[in-house]
């Protein structure tokens, strides 16, 4: 049956899924808060990603002397 399902079943239909089964599993007033935590965590990702990047520049400078 889940075999018969995928032939039907595209690419942006499963993006559609997705969004309909986090509706009914969050509620519609949950979604934009998830969505908020998710931002500023990548965000925070970012900015971690950076600094890390900076310091073993840094440090490869610092070796190179």
């Amino acid at each position: 049956m889940f075999e018969s399902l995928m032939m039907f079943v595209g690419g942006y239909e499963w993006v559609w899924i997705i969004v309909i089964v986090g509706v009914l599993l969050f509620g519609a007033k949950k979604i934009p808060e998830l969505a908020r935590t998710l931002g500023k965590s990548k965000g925070e990702f970012e900015k971690g990603k950076i600094e890390g990047d900076k310091e073993l520049k840094d440090l490869k400078e610092k070796k190179d002397q």
